[in-house]
């Protein structure tokens, strides 16, 4: 089923550890911490400390979400196609989750839209449903796929439609950016950099930047996988909060 480019919303999140250091776990989380380390690949020998600073971010349980960068197309008045891009960024992750959550309600709370996300399914969507349950807030509708058919699941991801089928290892977005010629976000920062930037530079400003590049790539690749004209970069608008429309 083909999906209007107006009901889609492009989105990134970048995740940290829940606390700074593996040393500010209460006893029982670094226990289950301790745990998880047990059966995590760990070719360079690390401690379960050491596991923590470097890989705790990215699971849910062990984690939070510090900022979430939103983009939508917009058809422009000569037809063609252009991105607004904006990002909630904040240490509380509730209150984040909340504003989130209170965008998807008032904007995008139908049946016909969907998310689109680089590896969406494995990453994104799961953190989020798990990151909004743990901060008790109630599923919105999009990420409820409870009842649901496969088909009635409203989650596109560029990786999987990368895929084609088959099933072959993770393809970073970084990757595809650079055979498809679309300029990547990942010259300043990268993932693996986001818990240290955070920590140990406390630079959430340079974060949010680095999302909502991510946003614009992932737009643009989406629009080259299905075969679709991209924008250029002054097709972009990068909105505070109170412009959203």
């Amino acid at each position: 089923m083909a999906i209007d480019l107006k009901n889609i919303l492009i989105i990134d999140i970048e995740t940290v550890s829940c606390v700074s250091d593996y040393k500010q776990l209460n006893e029982r989380m670094s226990k289950q911490w301790d745990k998880k380390a047990s059966w995590l690949h760990n070719a360079d020998t690390l401690s379960s400390a050491e596991l923590f600073n470097e890989r705790a971010g990215i699971y849910a349980e062990f984690g939070k979400i510090i900022t979430i960068a939103i983009g939508f197309y917009r058809i422009l008045d000569d037809g063609k196609i252009g991105l607004r891009v904006k990002v909630y960024a904040s240490h509380d992750e509730k209150k984040l989750l909340t504003d989130f959550k209170n965008l998807l309600e008032r904007k995008f709370n139908h049946e016909k839209f969907a998310f689109c996300a680089h590896n969406g399914k494995e990453f994104d969507y799961p953190y989020l449903s798990r990151r909004l349950l743990v901060n008790g807030i109630s599923l919105p509708r999009v990420l409820d796929n409870s009842n649901k058919k496969p088909w009635e699941i409203n989650h596109i991801d560029t990786m999987d439609l990368w895929k084609f089928g088959d099933r072959k290892n993770f393809t970073s977005l970084e990757l595809l950016a650079a055979i498809f010629g679309i300029e990547s976000s990942k010259e300043n920062i990268d993932g693996s950099m986001v818990n240290g930037v955070y920590y140990n530079e406390d630079d959430l400003d340079k974060i949010a930047k680095y999302c909502m590049e991510d946003v614009a790539v992932t737009a643009q690749l989406y629009l080259k996988l299905k075969d679709i004209h991209t924008f250029s970069v002054e097709h972009i608008d990068y909105l505070p909060l109170d412009n959203l429309n």
